[in-house]
């Protein structure tokens, strides 16, 4: 967690131990959301917050008009509380125009880490 938000580790480098006493350690992340580049700098002696992140992947059964997505897993369970993914901006529309096709099925992965859901990949189901 860096800033608050659940992110993916890029790279870290430790410092050396200055004149008062403790190590430095500088950790470059992306938000797993967002993509965007966050870095933080924590004392190596110190903890820090790992966030628990889940990827789970559903079929579409519905797109809305704003958005709004009706998903379902392999067991036949629904879930109706996640919208289009607001980052790329393109892979929203591409997930539309896969399934405004109509002959071919769409799954998702579903990331979802703090309280936030999100989806992050989609492909076409092949039988």
């Amino acid at each position: 967690m860096i800033k608050g938000k659940p992110c993916k580790v890029l790279n870290i480098s430790v410092s050396k131990t200055g004149k008062h006493g403790h190590a430095k350690c500088n950790f470059t992340a992306t938000d797993i959301f967002t993509g965007k580049k966050l870095e933080d700098m924590v004392p190596s002696s110190h903890g820090t917050t790992v966030p628990v992140v889940k990827r789970s992947d559903w079929e579409i059964i519905d797109i809305g008009d704003d958005g709004e997505l009706t998903l379902m897993d392999e067991g036949g369970n629904q879930k109706t509380d996640v919208n289009l993914p607001p980052v790329p901006e393109n892979m929203a529309q591409e997930i539309r125009d896969m399934w405004a096709d109509g002959e071919n099925q769409v799954s998702v992965t579903v990331q979802a880490a703090v309280g936030i859901e999100q989806v992050v990949s989609f492909k076409k189901i092949t039988e």
